[in-house]
C-alpha cells in the first residue's frame, strides 16, 4: 500500500493503483501521486494499537502484539513523517498516526445532499460511481448505478449468518402509514422533488427516485436492501402489477364490436312497448 496524504486537511489516499500524476482532494487541494521518500525511524509506538512501547520492546505491553524491526518487512511509508512501517500496521510506529485512508475522489463535482444540504463529494463504491453524504452517510447513485449498487452490496453481504440477516431486514413500522411523517426530498441535480417508492413494494425501504437523474439512499438503507434480497424478500403477491389481456388482432376486435353492436340493436328492438321504467333500468344496466 502506497500512502499520500494532503498537507491541508491530512485526508490520506491509497495510491497503489492510481496512474494520473495528480489528482484532487476532497477539500480542493491538488495532490501529486508521489509517495514521499521513506525515513529509517525508532519505534515508540505499536504499529497494532497505538500504545507506548519501550525503545527495546520486542512485543507491545497493552496488546501483546509483536513489534517488526526488520527493515525488509517495512514496506509501508507514514504520510505524515515518512516512517517505514510493517505493512499491515495500522499505527505509524514512530509518530503514531492512524492508517485511515480513502479512494481516491472519482471525477466529478459536488453536488447537494437532499438530506441535510451539505456538499456530497464524488466517489466510488465497489467501482460504482455515486455521491456520499459526509454528514447524514447518505447516497445519491445517478443515473442507472443504483441497480449495480444494490447488486454489489448484495454479493457483499452474501456470506452474512442467519441472525445477521435477521437484524439487516427491514420491517414496515406503524401501522397507519398515513400518521407517519413524510419527507419529499429534492434531486441533487435538478431541483425537482423526488418519487417515494417502496423498494421491490413490500421492504418497507423507502427510496427516492428522480425518473431523469438517479436514486437517493438514506444511511443504512443499502445494508437493509441487502438484507431484505439476502433473506428470501420479494415483492408481495397482491401488490404485483396485474396481468393484461393481450390484445386482439384489428380483425377480431372488428368482429367482436360488430358483434356487440348487433347485439345492442336486437335487444333494443325486443324492448319496444316495455315501460318507461324498464327502458330506464336497461339504459343504466
Amino acid at each position: 500500500m502506497r500512502l499520500v496524504a494532503c498537507d491541508r486537511c491530512h485526508t490520506q489516499y491509497d495510491v497503489s493503483h492510481i496512474a494520473t500524476k495528480s489528482f484532487r482532494c476532497r477539500c480542493g487541494e491538488t495532490l501529486e501521486n508521489r509517495p514521499p521518500a521513506p525515513v529509517d525511524a525508532e519505534i515508540h509506538r505499536c504499529g497494532a494499537c497505538g500504545a507506548l512501547v519501550e525503545s527495546a520492546a520486542e512485543s507491545c505491553d497493552y496488546c501483546g502484539s509483536a513489534l517488526v524491526r526488520d527493515p525488509g518487512e517495512l514496506s509501508l511509508v507514514c504520510p505524515e513523517c515518512y516512517a517505514r512501517n510493517a505493512e499491515d500496521a495500522r499505527f505509524c510506529t514512530a509518530c503514531g498516526v492512524a492508517f485511515a485512508p480513502e479512494p481516491v475522489p472519482a471525477e466529478g463535482h459536488e453536488l447537494p445532499c437532499p438530506a441535510c444540504g451539505g456538499l456530497m463529494p464524488p466517489r466510488a463504491v465497489a467501482g460504482v460511481p455515486v455521491h456520499e453524504c459526509p454528514r447524514c452517510h447518505g447516497l445519491w447513485a445517478p443515473g442507472e448505478s443504483f441497480e449495480l449498487l444494490v447488486a454489489r452490496a448484495t454479493e457483499a453481504r452474501r456470506g452474512a449468518s442467519p441472525e445477521e440477516l435477521a437484524s439487516l431486514r427491514p420491517r414496515v413500522t406503524g401501522a397507519n402509514p398515513a400518521k407517519q411523517r413524510v419527507h419529499y426530498r429534492k434531486c441533487p441535480e435538478c431541483d425537482g422533488y423526488m418519487q417515494r417508492r417502496n423498494f421491490r413494494r413490500s421492504s418497507g425501504v423507502i427510496i427516492d427516485w428522480c425518473g431523469n437523474h438517479g436514486t437517493w439512499l438514506d444511511a443504512d438503507e443499502l445494508e437493509s436492501i441487502a438484507g431484505f434480497l439476502l433473506s428470501g424478500g420479494t415483492t408481495a403477491a397482491s401488490l404485483e402489477p396485474a396481468v393484461e389481456s393481450p390484445a386482439l388482432p384489428p380483425a377480431a376486435a372488428a368482429v367482436l364490436a360488430r358483434a356487440r353492436i348487433d347485439s345492442e340493436n336486437r335487444r333494443r328492438r325486443a324492448g319496444e312497448g316495455t315501460s318507461l321504467l324498464e327502458l330506464l333500468f336497461d339504459l343504466l344496466r
